[in-house]
């Protein structure tokens, strides 16, 4: 179905070489599966999904998802999308362990595989990560201690425990804290679901157990949402610092006011285009090499590298710091 290929001169070249696609329906297509339907993050990733599609008539692009962040409905749509006969999926896993069965079965069919945020995946020919995840959660943590001026206590929080990439971000973040011995981390990994309403109970109910804490480490897109909520309806907006992953249109308010200090995150509109350019790569059986331009900013050099099973990982370099006097900048 797909080969791998050795290094080649010394860099490390992956040829993915797509199999001869049978006549079915639907086999120039590549189908988008997100999380959730209707969160900003996913709205503007299904930017980049279009975008794919209007930019190559040789193939259809659409995205879908379920209705809550759910790996159960996930895996039910991909079964739909294997019974539809699509040419390729996709796919950004809630939890990615939990869909190593149904996507194998998506590629027993000769359905191609395309994974993001889900570098540890055994049943993908491409893992697209906008970045290295455990540098990610550091620099999230060194802006954190930065703020908190190397003292205090603080804590983290994940969509969920199955979110491979926030626990990355959030174990990377812990790692990074042991350079500051005054730094202790209370309460880590609370799962907010990507549900701003969560994050802002759980926040408060942190300020409640913890009325010293000084640090806040969002994981989803929406956690910094819930906690600045929290955050300023205590009045603790000037005894606080709240850094992790969002959208600036989202944030904004927060970062205003001071409840959110600094926000990072990708371009979703970016990382959908880049998915696609991977899947139809795939899908015309071209290779993907260490290096390439995939002609995106923040894509324009990638690495390519074995990935766990016989697919690889192609990371970015694509993370973009925002604070109150530059998110203006960026109109998503």
């Amino acid at each position: 179905m797909r080969k791998v290929s050795t290094l080649l001169g010394g860099a490390a070249i992956f040829a993915l070489l797509a199999t001869p696609l049978v006549a079915q329906e639907g086999n120039n297509s590549i189908v988008t599966v997100v999380k959730v339907t209707g969160e900003n993050w996913f709205t503007r990733m299904e930017e980049g999904v279009k975008a794919y599609g209007e930019d190559n008539k040789d193939v259809t692009t659409r995205q879908v998802g379920p209705a809550k962040a759910d790996a159960a409905q996930q895996a039910a749509i991909v079964q739909d999308l294997i019974a539809q006969g699509v040419g390729a999926i996709a796919i950004v896993p809630m939890d990615p362990s939990s869909l190593e069965g149904v996507l194998r079965r998506a590629q027993g069919r000769g359905i191609k595989v395309i994974t993001h945020e889900a570098d540890n995946l055994q049943n993908t020919l491409v893992d697209l990560e906008a970045f290295d995840n455990t540098a990610f959660g550091a620099h999230f943590n060194e802006q954190l201690a930065t703020c908190m001026g190397g003292k205090g206590k603080w804590t983290s929080f994940v969509g969920s425990l199955g979110s491979l990439t926030h626990v990355q971000w959030a174990d990377g973040g812990a790692e990074n804290a042991k350079k500051h011995s005054e730094m202790e981390l209370v309460s880590p990994k609370n799962e907010s679901f990507n549900d701003a309403n969560r994050a802002y109970e759980l926040a408060k109910e942190i300020l409640r157990a913890h009325p010293d804490i000084k640090g806040f480490q969002g994981g989803s897109a929406i956690d910094v949402i819930g906690i600045g909520r929290a955050v300023e309806e205590a009045g603790l907006a000037d005894k606080t610092c709240v850094i992790g992953l969002g959208l600036p249109k989202d944030s904004g308010p927060y970062l205003d006011s001071g409840a959110v200090d600094s926000i990072s995150f990708w371009d979703p509109k970016d990382a959908g285009y880049v998915m696609n350019i991977l899947a139809h790569k795939v899908l015309k059986g071209e290779e993907i090499t260490d290096g390439m331009d995939l002609g995106v900013s923040g894509y324009n050099k990638v690495a390519v590298t074995k990935g766990p099973g016989e697919g690889v990982i192609v990371r970015g370099q694509a993370w973009v710091d925002v604070t109150k006097d530059n998110y203006k900048d960026y109109p998503f």
